[in-house]
């Protein structure tokens, strides 16, 4: 069965790589761990757009986190390490590893994490787009 795409219209011209990030996207929205929050922070005349993005990552120390940005997608991984040696009678934090990924748009920049508490913040910015006007010449 052929999947319809609202991008198939012949006006839309390019749009590929965006129907792609989309399929990306929702593919990655399934478990619920670790919870985040995504802030916009305020933003002053002329600044850049500035995102901030928290997860609770409790139990794990900044090694066991890896943060990277692979082709406009911001992935985070995390996974502890067994400790030897422990006999637990009852073990209700659990020593879970996971993987979140959130898509960026282009322009989108990580400027930097900080883990803090249990939180991991991540911040984001996106520079105002310049606007560019061409004009196109016509050959005969």
């Amino acid at each position: 069965m052929t999947r319809l795409s609202v991008f198939s219209s012949p006006l839309l011209l390019g749009f590929d790589e965006l129907e792609r990030m989309l399929d990306r996207a929702s593919k990655t929205a399934g478990d619920g761990y670790p919870p985040y929050n995504i802030e916009r922070l305020h933003k002053a005349e002329g600044e850049a757009e500035r995102l901030r993005i928290t997860l609770a990552v409790a139990g794990f120390a900044r090694d066991e986190i890896d943060v990277t940005v692979e082709e406009n997608q911001l992935v985070i991984r995390g996974r502890q390490k067994e400790e030897d040696g422990k006999a637990y009678l009852h073990r209700g934090i659990a020593a879970r590893q996971f993987q979140r990924a959130f898509v960026l748009a282009d322009g989108m920049e990580v400027t930097g994490a900080r883990l803090e508490n249990g939180l991991l913040e991540l911040h984001l910015e996106r520079p105002e787009p310049r606007r560019v006007v061409r004009r196109i010449q016509i050959g005969g």
